[in-house]
């Protein structure tokens, strides 16, 4: 924006809802090309979250004789950074888990069958949140049953697509491999999962995780952190049910996106969206917070924070 301001920004005011970065990267830090625009004064909505670099921005800045005001609606400037400030304070990636269900809480029939439970522009919308995250996350049993593709809508976007998958049941012609560079597909895998077939992979370009097992299954706080190291920040976790559940119980976490459909499927047996958190008291139920509701056609899609 500045530079494309040219010398219409000296002189003027710049509102940022974070802290003008200061470290060097690819690119001169922020913070300097600021002062060199000729900038006057710097409203800005959040400190750096960084713990290496808060606050040294704000500081050149003033030195600079720039003014500075900071923490302008800092909760909104918060909740846009999200991501970026779980990553900083945690460093783990920021997890949304993401369901599509009936109005019972269904995600499937009896049988198994789910296409369609949301409509095609709720599908649409529900794919062009994928391109938020840099990663998309699911159970083998997802890739047997649905066969997804886990693509988003940018074709500039590389989405990381990681499968948790304890024994490698996951077949190579699955069609999340189809059109993705192998190294954007990631199974995690436990020791139960067999050196031939994991050599087998990894002769076609697949990138596999041997992560240790937790209830055996793949230990996913285990694997988060891994993930977390190779600087992947976000991941969207789009099923199933036993792996959002386990996701829930662990507070692994951060955010859900929960798309419901006007139907019933009045099944006892039918597959529910979320399985093994397991609570007996309503107290002690999950509860979201901030939680909001928009309308996509005749679908609701509700989103909070746990």
């Amino acid at each position: 924006a500045l530079k494309k301001a040219g010398g219409r920004a000296r002189g003027a005011k710049l509102y940022v809802t974070l802290e003008p970065c200061f470290h060097y990267g690819r690119t001169p830090p922020c913070v300097d090309q600021v002062i060199d625009s000729g900038i006057r004064e710097v409203v800005i909505g959040m400190v750096d979250p960084n713990p290496l670099t808060r606050g040294k921005s704000i500081a050149k800045l003033r030195r600079a004789g720039i003014k500075v005001r900071t923490g302008i609606l800092r909760p909104d400037a918060e909740r846009l950074n999200e991501i970026f400030v779980k990553y900083m304070r945690s460093q783990m990636p920021f997890v949304a888990a993401k369901c599509a269900q009936t109005l019972d809480g269904k995600i499937a029939t009896v049988t198994g069958e789910s296409k369609w439970i949301t409509s095609s522009k709720t599908r649409d919308y529900a794919r062009r949140v994928r391109d938020e995250f840099d990663a998309i996350l699911v159970g083998v049993n997802t890739v047997l049953r649905d066969d997804p593709r886990l693509n988003g809508v940018r074709k500039t976007k590389r989405l990381k697509k990681i499968i948790l998958d304890s024994s490698l049941k996951t077949p190579l012609t699955a069609r999340l491999f189809k059109g993705a560079r192998p190294a954007d597909c990631v199974i995690a895998v436990t020791h139960k999962a067999s050196p031939a077939k994991i050599k087998q992979f990894q002769n076609k370009g697949a990138r596999l995780i041997i992560c240790p097992a937790k209830d055996g299954r793949v230990d996913l706080k285990c694997l988060l952190k891994a993930l977390a190291k190779e600087e992947i920040t976000s991941i969207l976790m789009e099923g199933g049910a036993r792996v959002i559940g386990g996701a829930l119980k662990e507070k692994l976490v951060d955010k859900l996106y929960i798309y419901v459909a006007p139907k019933i499927i009045g099944d006892q047996d039918a597959l529910s969206s979320v399985v093994g958190v397991g609570t007996v008291n309503i107290g002690r139920s999950i509860r979201l917070k901030n939680l909001t509701s928009r309308n996509i056609g005749q679908d609701i899609l509700l989103t909070g924070y746990v």
